[in-house]
């Protein structure tokens, strides 16, 4: 069952947490390559520093500016693409980057993505993720929500608390305030974790 608008639209801290065990799907030339989503970090407003939103409302950026039950996706170094969940209203930034999945459906197929590779290594952080299920720029606002979209979050299977740690983000800048939240939810002792 694919997750509706209203799971999107709440606190930004709150969603990505939830989001643990819930599965991302992309529909890629009638294959369904799917993960469980096992670790995912929250980005809020203009004020965050580590956030794309803090240098204000950019064409980068602007998917990042709601409605919620949207992705944003951008491109890093100039080759790895990544993918975020919006959870805001439209007009204020905050989003929540999916950094690494459980590969479920379509493994083959994500090997045949991203070379010869471990297992573990397939979807173990948001760039690789990102080639493994085929997401790229044009997937950039698309509506996650939208019964027909090729790419959205199923409901999965909620993990327990005792199992979901939190951390500073990873390889951010920003003020201390950046550098130090603990805005990283992940499921401890995943394999697939990236670290």
């Amino acid at each position: 069952m694919r997750l509706e608008r209203g799971f999107f639209a709440r606190d930004t801290l709150e969603v990505a947490r939830d989001l643990l065990g819930r599965r991302l799907v992309r529909l890629v030339g009638g294959r369904r390559l799917s993960g469980r989503i096992v670790e995912a970090e929250a980005y809020v407003g203009e004020e965050d520093e580590a956030s794309h939103a803090s240098p204000g409302l950019t064409k980068r950026n602007a998917s990042m500016y709601g409605p919620p039950g949207h992705a944003y996706v951008y491109l890093i170094y100039g080759m790895y693409h990544c993918f975020n969940v919006v959870t805001a209203e439209r007009g204020f930034p905050a989003a929540v980057l999916i950094r690494a999945l459980e590969p479920v459906e379509g493994v083959e197929a994500m090997r045949e993505r991203r070379g010869d590779r471990l297992d573990e290594e397939l979807t173990s952080g948001p760039g690789r993720l990102c080639e493994a299920l085929a997401i790229d720029l044009g997937c950039d606002g698309a509506d996650l929500c939208d019964p027909e979209a090729s790419l959205f979050v199923e409901a999965g299977e909620p993990v327990p608390d005792e199992r979901v740690a939190a951390s500073p983000r990873v390889n951010v800048r920003g003020d201390a305030v950046a550098l130090s939240v603990p805005w990283r939810f992940y499921v401890e002792g995943n394999r697939y974790v990236s670290g």
